[in-house]
């Protein structure tokens, strides 16, 4: 990966949708916004984008997996209306599937949902970062993915009709929670990111 030359922030995240979506800065973008750091910084940095408000807005998925899952939508509610983003939660019940994980029914549930969710013509975008890249592509190596598990995510790729685009995998989670903390901005921490059972 190249090294960034300019910090996280505002004007580095606008040059680079410009340089990465198709219709550049005029797209309209709806973030996957969990509350957790990456995210957070994802939507608080566009919002401070001049004009980019009209043209954004927030969508969180709440799978109920977890004791405090309606606290933490309320919470990214919150979060969206402090930074003035139109914001919608959907609410769902994972299925359990016989030789599937918990974890991965989850997360097709969540790409499925919020593919249903996109307007025609808007972007979905996603906070995955350098570490998330890592953490991809490790697992795939040890699930004995060849070349293909080895390119991991990419930056920008079809998606429901139109686009999902991540447009933070060369920024570090670390980074990005110094960016929050200068911004005075709280964040979710997930217990289960931390949890070594879980993928």
């Amino acid at each position: 990966m190249r090294p960034q030359t300019s910090a996280f922030g505002p004007a580095w995240l606008r040059e680079r949708l410009a340089r990465l979506l198709p219709g550049g800065r005029a797209a309209r973008l709806c973030v996957a916004f969990s509350g957790g750091a990456d995210s957070t910084a994802l939507l608080a940095a566009l919002a401070q984008l001049p004009g980019r408000r009209a043209r954004l807005r927030a969508l969180h998925i709440d799978h109920g997996l977890h004791a405090d899952s309606a606290a933490w939508s309320r919470h990214a509610a919150r979060l969206a209306r402090s930074l003035g983003v139109p914001f919608l939660a959907r609410a769902v019940r994972v299925p359990r599937v016989r030789g599937e994980s918990l974890e991965a029914a989850a997360r097709t549930l969540r790409y499925r949902l919020l593919g249903e969710s996109l307007a025609p013509g808007e972007v979905l975008l996603t906070a995955h970062t350098q570490d998330d890249q890592l953490e991809t592509v490790l697992l795939q190596l040890l699930r004995g993915a060849g070349v293909a598990g080895i390119a991991a995510m990419p930056e920008i790729a079809p998606f429901a009709g139109g686009y999902l685009a991540r447009p933070l995998l060369s920024r570090s989670g670390v980074e990005l929670r110094e960016w929050l903390r200068g911004e005075r901005l709280e964040w979710l921490e997930d217990p289960s990111n931390a949890d070594l059972a879980l993928d």
